[in-house]
């Protein structure tokens, strides 16, 4: 029979195993361009934003295009888009109505999609 310790040291062991094999999911891989980022950014930012913001980054009747100025990086930090896709932000620039959290995504995975916005806004000329 165990004892209350023993038995309380393999719950614990028990749990940060599982834990551990639990853990979030790797970002998977979707090609290999020099980076790797932009096109997991591409994939993560296909199934997340573009239904809303389009799969060119020029906007739908849902959501703002992100190839315009007022989202350059001088104007809405890397964090603004994190805390939108985190928390939903109300509309201040455009009339599309408030848009909603985006669940899910790991704060690793945001920061490839913003990776893959930024290089795509800079391939347009948007600084």
């Amino acid at each position: 029979m165990l004892t209350p310790p023993i038995l309380l040291r393999l719950v614990i062991v028990g749990t940060a195993i599982l834990v551990a094999a639990c853990g979030p999911a790797p970002v998977a891989k979707t090609g290999g361009d020099e980076a790797g980022a932009n096109l997991d950014g591409r994939g993560l930012y296909a199934a997340n934003c573009a239904r809303c913001h389009g799969g060119d980054l020029k906007g739908t009747t849902l959501g703002p295009p992100f190839l315009d100025a007022v989202y350059a990086r001088g104007h809405h930090a890397d964090a603004a888009f994190a805390i939108a896709v985190k928390n939903g932000v109300r509309p201040h620039h455009w009339n599309f109505g408030p848009m909603p959290p985006v669940p899910g995504l790991t704060d690793q995975q945001i920061a490839l999609i913003v990776a893959f916005v930024r290089a795509e806004q800079e391939a347009v000329g948007v600084r």
